[in-house]
């Protein structure tokens, strides 16, 4: 290319029609003629995928549907994001994302699809959102291609039809890509306040995550916004304070409420939202220094997400979360980057580089990096920043035209640039066919075939691309229309197989397998470089790294309502002596739907469905609404089931894990003496338990008061203490 030139921008990508403001989609006057069905297949398409037969993940994280039940009960339970509608406890998180389904349930009665289908909507919203941010620019074949890169994200696949934060966060912070895209156009300070108002919101969904787009989006306003510097300068300084609005009011609300008048928060240990946000769930994150974490030794994110490294997210871990095209996308940003270097200031690709790659850079950095908690789901926050620039390299790098519109640029000479731009897109193609065949290399014997049929089609796709002038000069001589088509067509669709099938077949293994529990990871289990969590291949639906069934100690209670085989020995997964982890079997590389959940499938473990008797929920539902809390268990992942059977308040000793410091051995004595807790149930499988305080409240309850043996389960009537 000259150097005054850079990716085209279709004719009409951005503009609106005279006299009517811009809007979302754009209509036939500025589309070719196939967009807008095109843009409804894709659309169709998306809500299929996460749709279909979406109730097959039951209530997918127990841990959240008991938070969406409690919300859909209780309006002081629903604004604060409490665990339970008595309002005793939060869970661990802003509740931004609960209030969607819990909004859901209160219209439509809340179920397992009330619950999951707004999830499922906000990945078909996310879809949507990323392809008109893409298309302004870049047309809509680039939109299209970014569009279609997401919904076939296997992160994306599991995620969006599952009730973990991730699905509203990556919404929102698409939804703030697409508000920049217009301030980058025309320089107006409500974009950009837009942007930090959206950021705001996905605060509220999982807090400092949402940060990571930040860099990214400030660095592309500030270099390519159309006003002068320092009038730049405070327009992103306005979009910190739409950020500070989005979510300060709920943390302002949140932080001045009295705690007699509001649940403790769940996670911190100073009743501090404050502190969860910065600590538990921010800074602790990267430095591993979580009190009270997931796990054994806390804060240790390599027992989750193997060793940190530069290569960490192409390791079994991670890789066939979200690494198909990530190759792809990194030789996209820079040649993107090289192709701008001359280019104007405000050059619309030099843009889209620091936009898109600055998300997917400092996203990709920090998930590699980070010394604490990392689950392989959260890697569905890279997926429409490599999205964007597959999109945006595919229909753009080999193809250098002139950019009529809005800044005019001398035509390049005959073949300036086209060469290099081949070289790329063809360099992109064939990555991406190498890694997906290495990726599908660690599950020999599933879908064996596919490597060799991604390999083959990146191979001829990106020789077809290199010979882009020869082919079009033989599509020219071409008889018929249908051959000329097929022709010019060709390298597309073979690159679109290499890069493709893959993670699509990736989903729809996702949307065909049950995911349960709080750790659920996407596609078959795999083995690769880089081992499993600690060291070796983890166990599918067994604790990362161990890759050994867990067995309860004879006479070991299952979770509440579990099945026991003889002796006492768990059958669902494995459970370890009270207060152990759950295990597994089987090989690979991250647990399957959590942990305990038994190969994806069903019942146990760590947050995941877990069925309980008749005979523990009729007793607990006994005289209910005497009572503001039917029984307390230790820890949330415990208390969740009992919750969702009886639908009724059930207090979570400890919080998520029992860790804690809520309530007090004090605190629970004057309830217990008020009549306010029916039963406590005793700690099963289900908890990890190691909270001081949940473990003197254990104790003083089994020394006063009268136990039974319920459904598997040790229940003691906290209304008869003993004689």
């Amino acid at each position: 290319m000259s150097a005054t030139t850079s990716i085209p921008i279709p004719r009409h990508a951005g503009r609106t029609r005279p006299g009517r403001p811009g809007r979302l989609l754009r209509g036939p006057q500025a589309d070719p003629r196939w967009a807008r069905p095109a843009l409804l297949g894709l659309l169709a398409l998306t809500a299929l995928l996460y749709l279909w037969d979406l109730g097959r993940n039951g209530w997918a994280n127990d841990f959240y549907a008991a938070a969406v039940q409690a919300g859909t009960k209780s309006w002081k339970a629903f604004f604060f994001g409490s665990f339970d509608q008595s309002s005793f406890i939060t869970v661990d998180k802003t509740p931004g994302s609960l209030w969607v389904m819990e909004l859901s349930g209160r219209i439509f009665g809340f179920s397992q699809w009330s619950m999951l289908a707004p999830q499922a909507l906000e990945g078909v919203g996310s879809v949507l959102l990323l392809y008109a941010a893409v298309k302004r620019w870049f047309g809509p074949a680039a939109g299209l291609i970014a569009g279609l890169v997401l919904a076939l994200t296997p992160a994306a696949a599991l995620m969006f039809r599952f009730n973990n934060p991730d699905a509203l966060l990556v919404l929102l912070m698409t939804a703030a890509a697409y508000t920049l895209v217009r301030a980058v156009e025309n320089g107006r300070t409500r974009w950009l306040v837009f942007t930090g108002l959206l950021i705001g919101f996905a605060f509220l969904a999982k807090m400092m995550q949402a940060f990571l787009v930040v860099p990214g989006f400030a660095a592309a306003y500030l270099w390519a916004g159309p006003p002068r510097l320092g009038k730049r300068i405070w327009q992103t300084l306005l979009m910190g304070a739409g950020i500070v609005a989005g979510a300060g009011w709920w943390i302002l609300a949140a932080q001045l409420t009295p705690a007699a008048d509001r649940p403790y928060f769940g996670g911190s240990t100073t009743n501090s939202i404050l502190q969860l946000a910065i600590g538990y769930n921010g800074l602790g994150r990267l430095t591993g220094d979580e009190t009270g974490s997931v796990g054994p030794g806390g804060g240790q994110g390599a027992s989750f997400g193997g060793t940190t490294g530069i290569f960490r997210l192409f390791h079994a871990e991670f890789g066939g979360q979200i690494s198909w095209l990530l190759p792809t996308a990194l030789i996209s940003l820079a040649a993107m980057a090289w192709v701008s270097r001359r280019a104007a200031r405000t050059d619309r690709t030099r843009a889209a580089a620091l936009l898109w790659g600055g998300w997917v850079l400092v996203t990709g950095l920090v998930f590699s990096y980070m010394n604490g908690i990392i689950h392989p789901y959260y890697m569905v926050a890279l997926a429409p920043g490599i999205a964007a620039l597959v999109g945006i390299g595919a229909m753009a790098l080999w193809r250098p035209q002139p950019r009529p519109w809005p800044w005019p640029q001398p035509r390049p000479r005959p073949g300036s640039g086209a060469l290099a731009g081949r070289i790329a897109a063809a360099a992109g193609v064939l990555a991406s066919a190498v890694w997906a065949y290495i990726l599908l290399d660690r599950t020999p014997d599933w879908l064996p075939w596919l490597r060799w049929v991604v390999l083959v089609a990146g191979v001829a796709a990106a020789g077809l691309v290199l010979a882009g002038p020869a082919l079009a000069r033989v599509a020219r001589l071409a008889r018929s229309s249908r051959g000329r088509l097929a022709l010019a067509a060709a390298p597309l669709g073979l690159a679109l197989v290499a890069g493709l099938a893959g993670p699509a077949a990736y989903a729809l293994d996702t949307v065909g397998t049950a995911h349960t529990g709080a750790i659920p990871s996407a596609g078959p289990a795999s083995v690769g470089f880089g081992g499993g969590p600690g060291g070796g291949p983890g166990g599918r639906g067994g604790f990362p790294g161990t890759g050994q069934a867990g067995t309860g100690a004879p006479g070991a209670n299952a979770a509440p309502g579990g099945n026991t085989a003889q002796n006492g020995n768990a059958t669902s997964g494995g459970t370890g002596a009270p207060g152990g982890i759950p295990g597994g079997t089987g090989t690979g590389g991250m647990p399957r739907g959590g942990f305990g959940a038994g190969d994806g499938q069903g019942g146990g473990g760590l947050g995941g469905n877990t069925t309980v008797s008749n005979a523990l929920t009729k007793l607990l539902q006994q005289d209910a609404a005497s009572y503001r809390w039917v029984a307390a268990t230790e820890g949330s992942t415990a208390a969740a089931p009992l919750e969702l059977a009886t639908g009724d308040a059930v207090m979570s000793i400890g919080g998520f894990n029992g860790t804690d410091p809520w309530p007090t051995l004090a605190v629970f004595k004057k309830l217990v003496a008020k009549h306010e807790i029916h039963y406590y149930v005793g700690q099963g499988s289900q908890s990890f338990g190691g909270g001081r305080g949940s473990s003197a409240i254990a104790a003083w309850v089994a020394a006063h008061f009268t136990k039974q043996t319920v459904g598997g389960q040790t229940v003691y009537d906290l209304t008869k203490p003993l004689s």
